[in-house]
């Protein structure tokens, strides 16, 4: 009886479902249809785990990996994924999601290709440093999806924390670029959908102080002061710092170019002779901020030129008028031996120092940045520059001119009036 029992149970009909699978096994086809031929099974000839393909209702392919080498556990992987996939379609969601860190890391990848080919802003710079210190260690198992605004408002606290400081409206609109490449990056890799609400961060913060800039005294004074402090330096890097920052210094305050990208990235290359009714120009090309554009150098811009010329030993033999026809593609501001250092922030810091020149009337630093503003101050107060002329010299808008040196246009106007 008891063996009876057991070869009835042994030779009992296998389930429909279970029958089907037995089925495919046997047969592998290189094509498994499923659900309506809406899900497709399939493997490559490299790999024994099977892949998988669906439609969704947008009539757009999905294909992914199951992760599974058994044709059972690839269909059932298979079929999750179908129903997930709908069930986030319908919520307005993409079909796949990755978290923050995932997104960080493949934006910052495209922001530095950007850099490095060169056709990147230089906001882009600031965007990483966005992302790498503050958004990455904050955000970084979190999905943008599921982000709240109260998610957002606990980073803005944490952050102004963390730099210790209320940040400007300008460092804020950094934060708030680079929040928006993230969300683009997630939309165009397919991570979210284009309608999934992301919070925004704040973009209004503490008005943005000019510059603290130099008077025509102070500037008379610091470029006599510069001709002897050029000449010292106890180290011989020093030796080759300090008058490469005299002529950096120097070429910024007659021609109001940016220092940084558009004054370290300057090549011979880019300067030439301009000649417009009978006389010369010196025009040098810079690219920064806001693209590239001409400029033109003051007369004295000259003598900055050839003491870097003679000091270049790869340039030096080359007649300078010559030089500058034969476009050598080498950096402006560099050592003798070629050279470019990446900064020189450190050794102006050490000349206002030493020339005490450090602070204005109203106890602020100044910084490279100071000698742009004064070249601004300079051209509107002393030679009449009107603002769109000197927005285009400058590379900012007209708007923007006005709106940090409106007390001076408005000094200019009572001058005329008077």
């Amino acid at each position: 009886m008891f063996e009876e029992r057991n070869r009835a149970q042994t030779t009992q009909q296998p389930k429909p479902h279970e029958k089907n699978l037995q089925q495919l096994i046997t047969a592998t086809p290189n094509l498994i249809y499923l659900r309506d031929g809406e899900v497709v099974l399939y493997k490559r000839s490299s790999t024994p785990i099977y892949q998988c393909r669906f439609k969704l209702a947008d009539k757009g392919w999905v294909r992914v990996s199951t992760h599974k080498a058994s044709l059972e556990g690839a269909v059932a992987v298979a079929c999750d994924l179908y129903d997930e996939a709908r069930y986030r379609q319908r919520l307005g969601l993409a079909h796949t999601t990755q978290n923050f860190a995932h997104i960080a890391e493949a934006t910052l990848k495209e922001l530095r290709q950007q850099i490095d080919m060169g056709s990147g802003k230089t906001a882009f710079h600031s965007y990483v440093s966005c992302i790498e210190r503050y958004f990455i260690p904050y955000f970084a198992d979190k999905y943008l999806e599921k982000l709240t605004h109260n998610d957002i408002t606990e980073f803005e606290m944490w952050r102004n924390r963390q730099m210790g400081k209320l940040p400007k409206a300008s460092t804020l609109n950094n934060f708030s670029s680079a929040w928006n490449r993230l969300i683009a990056t997630a939309v165009n890799k397919g991570w979210i959908s284009d309608r999934t609400p992301v919070p925004k961060l704040s973009s209004g913060g503490l008005k943005s102080k000019p510059r603290p800039a130099f008077t025509r005294e102070e500037i008379d004074y610091l470029c006599e002061y510069m001709v002897k402090w050029a000449q010292t330096g106890r180290l011989a890097v020093e030796r080759e710092m300090r008058p490469l920052l005299r002529d950096y210094v120097e070429l910024l305050l007659l021609t109001g170019m940016r220092h940084g990208t558009e004054a370290m990235g300057l090549e011979w290359r880019n300067i030439e002779w301009h000649t417009h009714e009978g006389k010369k120009y010196l025009r040098l090309w810079v690219s920064g901020k806001t693209g590239g554009r001409w400029l033109i150098a003051k007369h004295r811009a000259v003598e900055v030129l050839r003491r870097l010329h003679q000091r270049q030993t790869d340039i030096k033999d080359i007649e300078f008028e010559v030089l500058l026809k034969t476009r050598v593609p080498h950096k402006l501001f560099r050592f003798s031996d070629g050279y470019q250092p990446p900064s020189l922030n450190g050794t102006f810091r050490r000349l206002m120092r030493d020339s005490k020149l450090e602070k204005n009337s109203e106890a602020q630093t100044r910084t490279l940045y100071s000698l742009r503003h004064t070249y601004a101050t300079l051209e509107l107060l002393e030679n009449g520059t009107d603002i769109h002329t000197l927005a285009k010299q400058m590379g900012n808008s007209a708007v923007m001119i006005e709106r940090h040196y409106s007390k001076l246009t408005a000094t200019m106007a009572a001058d005329k009036l008077a």
